[in-house]
C-alpha cells in the first residue's frame, strides 16, 4: 500500500541520518551549517518533524550526496511535506512516542511482535481494554478504548500486513487487576475469532517451552518500500525505535528462537479452546 506521510518522513529522516554518518558529521555540526539547534536535527532524523526542502538540499550538499541519490531524497522530502495525521480529540491520548508506531503500522508489509505479560493492543477484546485502563486509573477510558479499537482497522485493509503474534502463556493467565475469569474468557474467544482473519497468525509460548530465557517485549516492522525496517521496544518512560542493521538482526534472531519454541497455529487453537473451557468452569 502507499506510504503514509509519517512513514515517508521517518524514511527521509533515516536516509539523512545514514548519509550524515557516512560523511562523518555530528548532529551539532549539521545544526551549525543550518543555523539551528542540534535538537532540531535529531527531530528531523527521527521523523518527529518535517524538513524544509532548502535544508535538505544544504544537508545533501554538505554530505556530498549528488546525482540520482540526491534527487530521490529531494523527491522524498517533497512527499513528506504533507500534513501529519490528526492527533486531536480522542486521538490525543496516544503518547507522542507511540504515534510514529501507530502511523506506520498500516504501511508495514510484515509485523512480528512478542509479548510476555499482557495481550498486545491489536488483539485485545473491548472487555479486556476496559478492565486494563480502569485498573490503570485512567480518566479518559473512553478515548483510550476508541483509539485502540481504531488500530484494529489494520486487519481490514485490502492488503493488511502479515501480523504475527507470539504471546506467552503468562499473558493469558494474568488478567488486568488480578483474577477475572469473565474478562479472560472474553479475551480468549476474541483471539480465536481474530486468528481466522487473513494474515493474522497467533502462536502461544507455553510455560514448558524449551528456551533458556525470554526477552522483553518487542515488535519488528518490515516495509515494502524504502522505509527502513525497525524494532520497537516500549518501556515505562516511552518507546525506542532501532533500525541499525546489527541491532535489528539481534531481534530477528530472538524472534526466530521464540517462534521455534512456540506452538503451531493448530496447537495454539487447541490450547486456547482448552483454556477458554477452564475459565468457563471457573464461572459456573
Amino acid at each position: 500500500m502507499a506510504s503514509t506521510v509519517t512513514s515517508r518522513r521517518k524514511q527521509l529522516g533515516n536516509e539523512l541520518r545514514h548519509a550524515r554518518l557516512a560523511a562523518g558529521f555530528t548532529q551539532q555540526q549539521v545544526a551549525e551549517i543550518l543555523g539551528c539547534t542540534q535538537g532540531k536535527i535529531n527531530k528531523i532524523e527521527s521523523g518527529a518533524v518535517g524538513a524544509k526542502l532548502g535544508d535538505v538540499r544544504r544537508m545533501l550538499e554538505a554530505y556530498g550526496v549528488t546525482g540520482e541519490e540526491a534527487e530521490t531524497l529531494i523527491n522524498l522530502a517533497r512527499a513528506a511535506a504533507g500534513q501529519r495525521g490528526h492527533w486531536s480529540g480522542y486521538r490525543s491520548v496516544v503518547p507522542h512516542w507511540f504515534r510514529t508506531f501507530t502511523d506506520l503500522e498500516p504501511a508495514a508489509a510484515e509485523i512480528l511482535t512478542w509479548h510476555g505479560e499482557r495481550i498486545p493492543g491489536p488483539l485485545q477484546s473491548e472487555h479486556y481494554m476496559l478492565k486494563q485502563f480502569t485498573e490503570y486509573g485512567a480518566t479518559d477510558v473512553t478515548a483510550l478504548v476508541r483509539n485502540r479499537l481504531d488500530r484494529k482497522a489494520v486487519f481490514d485493509q485490502p492488503q493488511p500486513p502479515y501480523y504475527r503474534f507470539i504471546i506467552s502463556e503468562a499473558a493469558l493467565r494474568r488478567a488486568p487487576g488480578g483474577h477475572a475469569p469473565a474478562v479472560m474468557l472474553d479475551q480468549i474467544e476474541h483471539m480465536l475469532e481474530l486468528d481466522q482473519r487473513q494474515r493474522v497468525y497467533v502462536h502461544i509460548l507455553p510455560f514448558d517451552a524449551r528456551l533458556a530465557s525470554v526477552p522483553n517485549d518487542f515488535t519488528i516492522m518490515r516495509f515494502p518500500d524504502r522505509t527502513r525496517d525497525f524494532v520497537y521496544i516500549e518501556h515505562s518512560a516511552g518507546g525506542l525505535y532501532l533500525d541499525d542493521v546489527k541491532d535489528f538482526q539481534i531481534f530477528v534472531d530472538a524472534w526466530d528462537r521464540l517462534r521455534g519454541a512456540a506452538l503451531e497455529r493448530r496447537e495454539t487453537r487447541q490450547f486456547l479452546k482448552q483454556l477458554a473451557q477452564d475459565y468457563r468452569e471457573m464461572l459456573d
